[in-house]
């Protein structure tokens, strides 16, 4: 970089810093940072489980260690994390899960994404003068709240998998709520950093004192509206919460919420069924990677950057060649204009050959080793007649991943989310509610095209959810992966899967690898760690780069000849446990 081209650079980072610094806390990324932890890999033999919260990896292994399946494990580990990082996911939320079936050999995927309420249309985010509403305004109050999912997610997955009984299950979650928990480091960071997501007086005197300050670390919080809940769907099943009150309730919240009242009914909550769908799968120097379909696209757009990327010796090339990160950057950047512009809700379009092995060798030749390319999305077989327009959505990054693996050899990676961090804001019998219809494009229509992403009656927005599990040739489990992070979780998760794949790291060495992200315009470095000296070199190629903090939350399990190996992310709170 020339001294003309840097100093430019310099003045426009503190430009733009000091418009953050200024700007108020809810403009901001929701999930901040709340330091970084050294971890170390996790050995077992059994059984193992990763996840976001150590109280909630406690529940989930005694659990696993009582005999219970993968699903029993993941339910008893969502709950606690419903209270202890609330802000997070929870029963207000949604859910894509990912399940490996030992005994059967079959892999089944079960789709929560949010479901647009029936009276919503193209003008959702309009508001009464017909003006377009900024997109962080619009996560506030009810307008972006989706249907609930998870709990029917959760319930069908243990009605087919589960073998220790439903109300077991809650047990664990039951007791903390009801005699607290000590707020985490992390916990009062996002608390601090969101008063104003939480202008809901429920959520506000729950999160903050009267005097309005934030919870403090230590202080021991408890949730009794969220505990008697959590008994009558113990008690009851999902029925407790989807055909009992509890709908009017949310839908009074939604409809009454001092900013943006939304469109949400009781009856759009009864009515939710998840579906049953099947996994995205394809073939990667041998092994098999899998993840969720349409309309979560990190299932597709990490397969077709694996694909693309192929026919490049990654092993040989390694972590510290800059060339490695050039490449994965353009097959990311070739496979995220055709996630953008070909990928909605498939009950409404139908999703092209983006997987196609023609049409992803011709895309791969697009790649050029030695500058960054001109990238537009392509023309995949069996695309639409009818020309769509793709709006590139940004998606927040409050979100959880779990990774479970049993002693019977089942295996679950299972991502849940509220959207927005602390969801929309809205406090219901103790647990917030999601804010992920923000998903959707805003623009009905661009360049006279429709939106394939645009919101219509009882549509998915888009997702970037990537729940993975990985087989080995001969079909045994190999890793079993995820990550929140909203529009990034697709990196997080594509790039650990090259470092444990191509470069032969650990899940833990993998997770804890500094991030090199490509973005819609410039490849984002971590801050403080080696991949700031990637910014030059990337830079003489032709990229723009930006040095800042990268939060993921990745939580994976490698199956390996020895035995299980767990690893968690250091840039959060959560860690890795097995026997």
């Amino acid at each position: 970089m020339n001294k003309s081209s840097r100093f430019v650079k310099i003045v426009t980072t503190l430009l733009v810093a000091i418009s953050i610094s200024n700007a108020p806390a809810w403009a901001q990324q929701p999930e901040v940072s709340s330091g970084y932890t050294e971890k170390t890999a996790v050995y077992g033999k059994r059984f193992m489980i990763a996840a976001a919260n150590p109280h909630a990896v406690k529940a989930g292994y005694k659990i696993l260690k009582q005999g219970g399946s993968a699903i029993d494990a993941a339910i008893a580990t969502q709950m606690v994390l419903g209270l202890v990082e609330g802000q997070s996911s929870g029963i207000g939320g949604d859910a894509s899960l990912l399940y490996w079936n030992a005994n059967k050999k079959q892999l089944s995927g079960i789709d929560g994404r949010v479901v647009a309420p029936a009276t919503a249309d193209e003008e959702l985010f309009y508001d009464r003068y017909g003006e377009r509403m900024g997109r962080k305004e619009a996560g506030f109050g009810g307008l972006a709240v989706g249907t609930p999912t998870l709990l029917r997610v959760l319930e069908g997955a243990h009605k087919r998998f589960g073998k220790l009984p439903w109300a077991r299950l809650f047990q664990p979650a039951i007791a903390l709520a009801e005699a607290g928990f000590p707020v985490s480091h992390r916990l009062h960071v996002q608390i601090s950093k969101n008063e104003r997501i939480l202008e809901d007086p429920t959520a506000k005197a729950y999160f903050f004192d009267s005097d309005g300050n934030p919870r403090p670390i230590g202080y021991r919080l408890m949730n009794k509206p969220y505990a008697a809940l959590l008994r009558r769907i113990a008690e009851q099943g999902a029925a407790a919460f989807y055909d009992s009150d509890i709908p009017e309730k949310i839908a009074h919240a939604v409809k009454h919420a001092a900013h943006n009242p939304g469109r949400l009914t009781a009856e759009d909550i009864r009515n939710y069924k998840p579906e049953d769908v099947t996994p995205a799968c394809v073939s990667y120097r041998g092994y098999k990677v899998c993840g969720m379909p349409p309309p979560n696209t990190g299932g597709l757009a990490i397969a077709m950057t694996l694909r693309m990327l192929e026919r490049f010796d990654l092993k040989s090339l390694g972590f510290d060649s800059v060339k490695a990160h050039h490449l994965y950057v353009e097959a990311y950047r070739l496979a995220h204009a055709d996630r953008t512009r070909y990928i909605g809700d498939p009950r409404f379009y139908k999703t092209p050959g983006l997987l196609d092995g023609t049409y992803l060798r011709e895309r791969s030749a697009r790649i050029d080793p030695s500058e960054k390319s001109r990238v537009r999305s392509g023309s995949p077989p069996d695309r639409p007649s009818r020309s769509l327009h793709g709006e590139d959505s940004p998606e927040p990054p409050s979100t959880t991943h779990m990774s479970i693996v049993d002693s019977y050899g089942n295996a679950i990676s299972l991502t849940t989310s509220l959207g927005l961090g602390f969801g929309t804001g809205l406090m219901v019998e103790g647990f917030l509610l999601n804010s992920q219809l923000r998903g959707f494009g805003f623009k009905p229509t661009s360049y006279g095209r429709p939106n394939i992403n645009r919101p219509e009656s009882g549509k998915r927005p888009r997702t970037s959810k990537s729940p993975t599990i990985v087989f080995n040739h001969d079909g045994s489990l190999r890793l079993v992966i995820g990550s929140p992070g909203g529009g990034r979780i697709i990196n997080y998760v594509a790039r650990a899967l090259i470092a444990v794949l191509d470069w032969g790291m650990d899940v833990q060495k993998a997770i804890s690898l500094p991030h090199i992200l490509p973005r819609r315009r410039r490849v984002e470095l971590e801050r403080d760690t080696s991949a700031e000296n990637f910014e030059d070199a990337l830079e003489s190629l032709g990229h723009d780069t930006k040095i800042r903090r990268l939060t993921s939350g990745l939580h994976g399990i490698e199956i390996t000849p020895n035995g299980l190996v767990g690893g968690a992310d250091p840039r959060r709170e959560g860690v890795a446990l097995g026997e």
